[in-house]
């Protein structure tokens, strides 16, 4: 009985000890495979690990921000709100706060004001059937002070979501030099133009992150050591440009804008001694904080046109550096005949008679020009010039989307147009950039914008832009006497500069009126429709500055000219910005003693286009009045050759109809030109100055219409005769 219980008792102790090691076995196995596998039923073990014990917070880094050369910020990062209210009465449960809208009236009443939002649309989404509804577009990306003030309103149910945004403090501000970005897929910032694209990369942040241990309730455990990557900010772009230059410029351009409508504004303010671009800008602009885009290209620097008569002063500079301009010569003024086969013309196609070479710069006669080129220094000696002066090559300015223009000049005509600045086309940066070397004794600086890019977290410099000479087309002496000469432009009696004299300043420069071509190739013509320009350096004997500034088909009345627009801006960021940077005005200068008011010679308009006729006349310092719609002059109130003052008006008959302008205030000499011109009958009582005219202002002109006025004298409370009469006639 013992001997048969031993053994099933040993039997059982050999199956337990087999089924032990069976499952230890087992066990060890599925241990070893979990070791080698690290998965258990499918689901990683370290990543369930790191899901249920492991955790890590975001290190959020910052997007580089854009700094002028001074630093004030241009673009930053910046934290902004999106506005929500809670509707759903349950927020406010188990609550001694209310954590829901409780006065819908109330809170769109008291919100619209802030968030610009109307109260009717306010209180539609707050009558909604919805636990949360965002307020729109109104209510987001707010500021800090915004949310403030809602905060203070202490309005229940009303919450706020930070995210980041990009801020451009100043609004249109160099916009197309900026750029914008928006947010991709990721919820990350990404620049889509300028250099905020451009640079993406260097501006971009690399965000950072710490890591700690958790138990299963998630607290931290204290005896695990953290682990930080740290975050990386993005770099910081320092610019050239700086804030008071470039508001003043932002400033006029808009007033200029808003006044004449054209269709587009450009302009550049250049350091000509280190290549910096101090202001550039243009129109259509925007707002990059509310991306209201119509115009995508910088057109300072990517877009490429005829330039006009302002690149006479490059064909003037390689005729005087070869030695082969006398400013004393004469030649026959008004029109040329072309060796090669075609004709130019001066703007006045009656031409000036004989003049001097210095004379027809100041004119800025195409014939004197193109003899310049044809008979002195030769099309090949010019195309090297102009190659030297860098028009055949992008300037590699460090902003994306530069052009390069285009060269015409296989025939002898269209060698001889491009010589005074039309077929051939360049850019304004272009222009800027040859400047150079005449304000700068023949250096020819390298424009750039981009001063440096610096590291945010280490405020170590990791590319710095320098300044640099890129040729010297001509010599110090030649540059010296060019701007003597272009001086001159401004304040010679028939200089076509004169709208460009700056109190207290002296100017060099050359006005540029040059021809638009439309879609189908041709030139378009009438009054405005040109692109009416001006490179001027101040002050003339050492320029600080060089400024270039281009209004495309302004809307003009009938007595604006298209220098108007031009001369306004160049005046007032030149003067403003001279001031600014402390350089001393010329001692009891007045720019009524730099434009000389010795009488001037009226020319003979007859038979001239519209706008021959009115540049021609502003350019001999007469106001010209347009009578009629007409294309061609077909008489004028002062006969040429008559000496008057500078500064008198002189009224235009056209081909087509004209119209009577308000005589009110006319003298009687004014009043005989005008009845002259059109053979009227005048009947006229009293004497002085017109206070009442039969003929209305507006009304159609006839040849030997009757024409009755009344004078009295100025003591009547009549306007001055010597004062600007208002002519009131559209074009």
């Amino acid at each position: 009985m013992s001997k048969k219980k031993n053994k099933h008792t040993n039997v059982g102790i050999r199956w337990f000890f087999l089924v032990t090691l069976g499952l230890f076995i087992s066990l060890v196995a599925r241990l070893g495979y979990i070791q080698l596998s690290g998965t258990v039923e499918g689901r990683n073990l370290k990543a369930y690990a790191d899901e249920n014990y492991n955790t890590s917070q975001k290190i959020p880094a910052k997007r580089g921000s854009i700094y002028d050369s001074n630093g004030v910020p241009l673009a930053e990062e910046v934290t902004a709100y999106t506005v929500s209210a809670v509707l759903d009465p349950k927020a406010s449960k188990n609550s001694k706060v209310k954590r829901h809208v409780v006065d819908k009236e109330k809170t769109a009443r008291e919100l619209s004001s802030i968030l610009d939002i109307s109260e009717s649309d306010l209180l539609e989404k707050l009558s909604k059937r919805k636990y949360q509804v965002e307020l729109g577009p109104g209510g987001r990306n707010i500021s800090q002070s915004k949310k403030e003030q809602i905060e203070k309103l202490k309005l229940p149910g009303i919450v706020f979501t930070p995210s980041q945004q990009r801020y451009y403090p100043n609004g249109v501000f160099a916009s197309h030099t900026l750029g914008f970005t928006t947010i991709d897929d990721n919820g990350e910032l990404i620049g889509e133009m300028g250099l905020e694209k451009a640079l993406n990369k260097d501006l971009t942040e690399k965000d950072g992150k710490r890591s700690f241990l958790r138990d299963r309730k998630g607290n931290i455990l204290p005896y695990e050591k953290e682990k930080i990557v740290a975050p990386h900010n993005g770099d910081d772009i320092y610019l050239t440009l700086d804030t008071k230059i470039q508001s003043l410029l932002e400033d006029v351009m808009t007033s200029v804008d808003k006044k004449y409508q054209p269709e587009k504004i450009m302009a550049i303010v250049s350091d000509p001694k280190t290549g910096k671009i101090l202001a550039m800008s243009n129109r259509p602009s925007f707002n990059p904080n509310t991306h209201d885009i119509t115009n995508y290209t910088n057109d300072p620097i990517s877009y490429a046109f005829e330039a006009g008569s302002t690149m006479k002063i490059f064909t003037l500079g390689a005729a005087m550096n070869e030695g082969v301009y006398n400013g004393d010569e004469h030649f026959q003024s008004g029109r040329y005949k072309v060796p090669g086969g075609g004709t130019v013309h001066d703007v006045n196609r009656n031409g000036w008679g004989s003049i001097s070479f210095d004379e027809g710069i100041q004119r800025s006669s195409n014939v004197g020009i193109s003899i310049l080129l044809n008979e002195k220094l030769g099309p090949d000696r010019f195309l090297q010039y102009y190659k030297n002066f860098g028009f055949t090559q992008k300037t590699n300015i460090n902003l994306p989307g530069e052009a390069d223009g285009r060269l015409v000049f296989k025939y002898p005509l269209e060698k001889t147009t491009t010589a005074f600045g039309q077929g051939s086309t360049v850019t304004g940066i272009q222009i800027i950039q040859a400047a150079s070397a005449i304000a700068n004794n023949g250096k020819m600086m390298k424009p750039y914008i981009i001063d440096k890019i610096v590291d945010h977290d280490s405020k170590k410099v990791i590319t710095d832009y320098k300044s640099q000479v890129v040729g010297n087309p001509i010599t110090e002496e030649t540059s010296k006497r060019e701007r003597a000469l272009l001086e001159t432009v401004v304040t010679a009696p028939h200089g076509t500069g004169h709208n460009y004299a700056i109190q207290g300043y002296s100017v060099a420069g050359k006005t540029g009126t040059a021809q638009v071509v439309n879609d189908n190739g041709k030139y378009i013509k009438g009054h405005g429709q040109n692109l009416f320009s001006f490179i001027g350096m101040a002050p003339a004997d050492d320029p600080k500055l060089v400024v270039y500034v281009a209004v495309l088909r302004p809307k003009l009345q009938a007595t604006e000219l298209g220098s108007d627009g031009v001369s306004e801006i160049f005046r007032t960021v030149t003067k403003g910005a001279l001031e600014y940077m402390k350089v001393e005005p010329i001692q009891n200068a007045n720019v009524n003693q730099l434009v000389d008011k010795e009488s001037v010679e009226i020319p003979n308009l007859e038979g001239l286009s519209i706008d021959e006729a009115k540049s021609l006349a502003a350019s001999e310092g007469l106001k010209p009045v347009l009578l009629g719609n007409g294309e061609k002059v077909t008489g004028q109130s002062i006969s040429p050759k008559t000496q008057v003052v500078r500064g008198t008006k002189i009224y235009l008959k056209t081909d087509g109809k004209n119209l009577m302008p308000s005589i009110i205030g006319w003298s009687k000499t004014d009043v005989n030109r005008l009845g002259q011109l059109f053979d009227l009958k005048i009947h006229s009582k009293g004497s002085g100055f017109v206070t009442s005219q039969s003929i209305k202002a507006n009304a159609e002109i006839r040849n030997n219409d009757y024409l009755t006025i009344e004078f009295h004298k100025p003591q009547d409370n009549v306007t001055d005769s010597n004062k600007d009469i208002k002519v009131d006639i559209q074009e």
